[in-house]
């Protein structure tokens, strides 16, 4: 990714000025590390007539991948290559955004000690970015920026291939602004659009974002024609955000037009907004809905079917209601990863009493499995295929037959909020099938009909009025005293010690 900022000066005020507004001194050539790569800050060019900043981002796309933040994630064949090629390293988005928030942190905010008149005075600057994606053309580029105060404002289509002109032209075009603005303008302005303009953010977003937007946007947002557009782009079209942030933008607009304090009026209505916190990640909040369902249910010796690499059995160790946990996993790596996680080898004889780590597959009945308070299957049943899946309900529900049982799955048709998620895709290569929430309370009230369960249900996670929330949990509730009575064909494994050792 490269945007360059060039002015022009005089004698007097010299361009090289840009180098104090930026924080960047011309004559050196620096490198920050971010989480997704290298930025870069150089001079092409720095004399007292014309002056050009450059911010080179390097994005390394293997760091992307392993954040969960490539292109291509799901269960199509090609998923895999996706990820690495994709145009994240190339075009323009919220990750040049993100770095600039980073290298040009005080300048975004229009401070200058050295220089604080110029920082308060326009300049003539040119911007230009080679690669930026647009989705809505070169027509919504200048929707976009032609309110903003640029005297002229280019959106070059880049040609799918110059060779073969009759492919038309790519989603990309090359942005060129010009004019006479404060450079913390013309900064805020390119943080917002970029992420608009290419439609996608690489992160999570949270409601902190929504003061993101407000303070980039202060001056011009709030009285721009496409407040709405950009808005709800920005916030990933999550109508609770984009509202609220809607609402407060329109209180701005009407101080403005009253000449009243804007700071002022906005404090009075979201008092609270700077003592938002992001909210914790869905992994922690899905271990804490578990956690909260297992001590409503008075469990006390659980079982963790599919443990992983144990995050759930350490959430559990550390509440002394839980005196016996037991975590299951059909792979040894796994489980050894757990034992490592867990520092069983450091544990005193006490704390080693209250947690196991088993190798052992839910396909098959168990006898170890029998007479625990609750077990919990999280994040497992879609790793199954379909037509095993009742195998594995009979091994816990048939024959272990805990007096609770807690079972999480992602639902489906969250996905569309996944900014990063690719339409018809899977959250994971590796599962099998994701549910509606329909097709999820259909077959936990079959397994409970049959099984002699009560059922009830739970969201996890933002619960969104439209495709409800990330996660769906369903809580199982022994009702009868009598086991179903075994089936002929159900396969049974008594004892998995020496498969485990061979594995």
């Amino acid at each position: 990714m490269f945007l360059t900022i060039t002015t022009t000066g005089t004698p007097e005020r010299p361009a090289t000025d840009l180098g104090f507004l930026l924080h960047k001194h011309p004559d050196n050539a620096q490198r920050f590390s971010t989480s997704h790569g290298t930025a870069h800050i150089l001079y092409p060019e720095a004399t007292a007539e014309r002056c050009t900043a450059a911010l080179l981002l390097e994005v390394d796309p293997v760091a992307l991948v392993r954040r969960g933040q490539g292109k291509g994630r799901g269960g199509a064949p090609d998923a895999a290559l996706a990820q690495y090629v994709n145009d994240r390293p190339y075009a323009a988005s919220s990750l040049m955004s993100v770095a600039m928030s980073t290298v040009f942190k005080s300048a975004l905010r229009g401070v200058c000690q050295a220089l604080p008149e110029r920082a308060a005075t326009p300049l003539p600057l040119r911007i230009e970015v080679p690669a930026l994606p647009a989705r809505g053309g070169a027509e919504l580029v200048h929707q976009l920026f032609g309110p903003l105060g640029w005297s002229t404002v280019t959106a070059e289509p880049v040609p799918l291939d110059p060779q073969f002109p009759q492919w038309g032209d790519s989603r990309y075009v090359r942005l060129v602004l010009e004019g006479e603005l404060l450079l913390a303008d013309a900064l805020r302005q390119l943080y917002v659009m970029l992420p608009v303009l290419d439609d996608a953010k690489h992160y999570w977003v949270a409601p902190d974002e929504v003061d993101k937007l407000l303070r980039a946007g202060d001056g011009w947002l709030a009285a721009h024609p496409e407040r709405q557009l950009i808005t709800n782009r920005y916030l990933a079209r999550r109508r609770s955000l984009a509202r609220q942030a809607t609402e407060r933008l329109e209180l701005v607009r009407l101080a403005e037009a009253e000449g009243l304090d804007v700071a002022e009026v906005d404090n009075s209505v979201d008092e609270s907004r700077d003592t938002e916190r992001r909210p914790a990640p869905l992994a922690e909040q899905r271990r804490d809905a578990i956690i909260a369902g297992l001590v409503a249910a008075g469990a006390s010796r659980v079982l963790d079917l599919g443990c992983g690499q144990g995050q759930l059995v350490q959430a559990l160790l550390k509440d002394a209601r839980f005196t016996e946990i037991v975590g299951v996993d059909v792979s040894v790596r796994a489980l050894n990863t757990a034992a490592r996680r867990l520092r069983i080898a450091d544990m005193t004889e006490r704390q080693a009493a209250r947690v196991k780590l088993t190798q052992g597959s839910l396909a098959y009945t168990d006898k170890r499995l029998k007479g625990y308070d609750a077990a919990v299957l999280s994040e497992v049943i879609e790793h199954v295929d379909l037509p095993r899946l009742p195998a594995l309900e009979y091994a816990v529900f048939g024959a272990a037959r805990p007096r609770t049982v807690i079972v999480t799955t992602p639902n489906v048709e969250y996905n569309v909020r996944w900014e990063t998620l690719p339409a018809g895709h899977v959250r994971h290569g590796d599962h099998r099938f994701e549910w509606s929430r329909a097709e999820f309370r259909t077959w936990a009230h079959t397994v409970a009909e049959q099984h002699g369960y009560a059922v009830e249900f739970g969201p996890v996670g933002p619960d969104d009025p439209e495709v409800g929330p990330p996660t769906q949990m369903a809580v199982f509730t022994l009702t009868g005293t009598d086991a179903p009575t075994p089936g002929d064909s159900a396969p049974t494994r008594h004892d998995t010690t020496k498969e485990a050792k061979a594995a």
